[in-house]
């Protein structure tokens, strides 16, 4: 589909992702959004025009990441394993999350509903990535039915938001994933 922005409109936008995904690197969820604009020049209004929402301008960062996630778990839906293909997934989007400051903010679901306006576009693309690894380990046995992929991007964003402002993030995130992965039982 051809963008039919005008071509001002298209420098402005890459120019305020640009500086985006630098503050967000750098501050993550709680980036300044006059920052980003006076940074990028432009004005605030035309960041909220290119970005309406803050969830918005997180998901327009994350997206290559998210494509990336995606690319990943359609190659491990081959592997012979499917819980560990599943598991090796689900580490990959805690290291992701972990390493990229704001994609946990992103995947997080809120109150919105069915209102396709508010739709999480990362959560719903991970989720469509996601569904054959956990469709195959759970006809496996090698997960519990019931589980939804929704239910482990929310496992993955609380461990990871969680563990943010420890001194090793991603060390306590893969730590707490492990946990929650291995249950509290002792191992036999």
């Amino acid at each position: 589909m051809p963008d039919r922005r005008r071509a001002d409109a298209r420098r402005n936008y890459t120019r305020i992702l640009l500086v985006a995904e630098e503050e967000v690197a750098a501050h993550g969820v709680d980036a300044s959004l006059e920052q980003i604009a006076r940074t990028a020049g432009v004005g605030s209004a035309t960041v909220r025009r290119h970005f309406p929402t803050r969830r918005a301008l997180l998901e327009a960062v994350s997206r290559e990441r998210i494509e990336a996630l995606r690319v990943r778990a359609h190659d491990l839906a081959g592997e012979g394993d499917s819980r560990n293909a599943l598991l090796e997934w689900l580490s990959d989007v805690v290291a992701y999350c972990v390493s990229a400051r704001g994609l946990a903010a992103a995947l997080a679901y809120d109150d919105a509903g069915s209102d396709p306006a508010h739709e999480n576009t990362c959560s719903a693309a991970l989720e469509e990535a996601a569904g054959p690894l956990l469709r195959r380990a759970v006809q496996d046995g090698a997960v519990a039915a019931g589980l939804t992929v929704a239910d482990l991007i929310m496992l993955i964003v609380g461990i990871v938001l969680a563990t943010e402002h420890c001194p090793d993030p991603a060390a306590r995130a893969d730590r707490l994933f492990r946990l929650a992965v291995a249950g509290l039982s002792p191992q036999s």
